[in-house]
C-alpha cells in the first residue's frame, strides 16, 4: 500500500494571527517541501527551530540551493561540493529523507554533462539522504540511465507527465496546467491525479502542491484520500459561488474573453457535490463588456 505525504512548497502562506505558521501547518499536513533553501542558506539555529516546531512523524524535504543546480551545474568543482555539503547538513538536522534538485531548462545534459554529473555524484557522501531530481531540460537516454544507476528519483509534475525513471518513490511537484502557476484543480482532475499515483504502484508518494491555490488543492486532495469525498472551495453554490470567487480580484470593466482568461481557471461549487472551472459558466455568456460583478451574476442566473 502506498504511503502518502501531502503538503505544499513552503508554509509561509499558511498564516494564522499570533501563531507559528509552521506549527499550524503541521497540524493540517504531514509533509512540507522547504523552499527557503533554494534561495538562501538557513542558519543551524533556524533549521533546529523548524524541526522542534513540528511533530516527530512530520516529514520535511529540502530544495537544494541554486548554487549547485543553477551555478555550478552539478560539476565536480569545489563550489558544488560545498553547496551539497551544506544541504546535506540541513537534511540531517530536519531528518529529511529527500533532497530535491531542480535543473533549469537552459541546462542541457549532453554526454559530457552526464559524465560530469556522474563524477560529481560518485565523489560525494549523501549520508543516507536520497536525491529527487527535476530536469526541466530534455531527458536524454544517458541521463535516464544515470538516474537509474544511482537510484535517483525522477521528480515531475504528474498532472502533466509520468516519470521517465522507475522507482519505489514518486516525488511530484504539482503546478497545474495554467501559465505562471495560476491554476486550480477540479474534483475530477484530483481524482485523475490520484489514479495516476495509484497506477504507479510506488511505496511512497510525496505530493508537493504549488501555485496560487496550492493550500486549497492540497487540503482537498488530502481530504479525498482520507474520506473519499471532496470539501467545497467556497461557502456557497451556483451563482453565489461564482460571485464569491469573482470578488477575490476580478476587475471591471472586462469583456467575457478577459474574464475567462483571468478568472476562468478558478474552481467554483456548482452544487454541494460538484465543482467545475468558472470558465465553463463564463463561456456561455454573450461576448460583451461587463461593468460589474452584478452584471456577470445576472447573466449567469439565466442558465443556472
Amino acid at each position: 500500500m502506498t504511503e502518502y505525504f501531502v503538503g505544499t512548497g513552503g508554509w509561509s502562506y499558511f498564516r494564522v494571527p499570533r501563531q507559528s505558521s509552521l506549527k499550524v501547518y503541521s497540524a493540517v499536513f504531514n509533509f512540507v517541501e522547504v523552499n527557503y533553501t533554494f534561495y538562501k542558506y538557513p542558519t543551524a539555529r533556524m533549521v533546529q527551530r523548524w524541526r522542534r516546531t513540528v511533530p516527530e512523524d512530520f516529514m520535511f524535504t529540502v530544495r537544494c540551493h541554486q548554487d549547485l543546480t543553477h551555478r555550478s551545474g552539478l560539476k565536480p568543482v569545489d563550489e558544488a561540493f560545498e553547496a551539497l555539503s551544506r544541504m546535506i547538513s540541513v537534511c540531517k538536522t530536519l531528518k529529511a529523507p529527500f533532497l530535491h534538485l531542480l535543473s533549469p531548462s537552459s541546462h542541457v545534459f549532453g554526454a559530457k554533462g552526464v559524465e560530469q554529473a556522474k563524477d560529481f555524484f560518485d565523489s560525494v557522501n549523501l549520508k543516507g539522504v536520497r536525491l529527487a531530481w527535476e530536469v526541466r531540460g530534455s531527458m536524454t537516454a544517458d541521463l535516464v540511465k544515470l538516474m537509474e544507476d544511482l537510484h535517483i528519483v525522477h521528480s515531475v509534475d504528474i498532472s502533466k507527465e509520468a516519470p521517465r525513471v522507475q522507482s519505489d518513490v514518486l516525488y511530484t511537484r504539482i503546478f497545474g496546467k495554467g501559465k505562471h502557476n495560476i491554476y486550480q484543480f477540479t474534483d475530477g482532475e484530483l481524482e485523475k491525479l490520484d489514479a495516476d499515483v495509484v497506477a504507479s504502484a510506488v511505496q511512497r508518494a510525496i505530493i508537493s502542491w504549488h501555485g496560487v491555490k496550492m493550500t486549497s488543492d492540497a487540503a482537498r486532495f488530502k481530504k479525498f484520500k482520507e474520506t473519499g469525498k471532496f470539501i467545497p472551495v467556497t461557502a456557497f453554490t451556483g451563482v453565489d459561488s461564482a460571485k464569491a470567487v469573482l470578488q477575490e480580484d476580478a476587475r471591471f470593466p472586462s469583456t467575457r474573453t478577459e474574464l475567462i482568461r483571468h478568472q476562468g481557471w478558478k474552481v467554483i461549487d456548482l452544487t454541494a457535490e460538484k465543482r467545475i472551472h468558472l470558465s465553463q459558466l463564463l463561456s456561455r455568456m454573450p461576448e460583451k463588456t461587463y461593468r460589474s460583478i452584478q452584471e456577470v451574476t445576472k447573466e449567469l442566473e439565466v442558465f443556472l
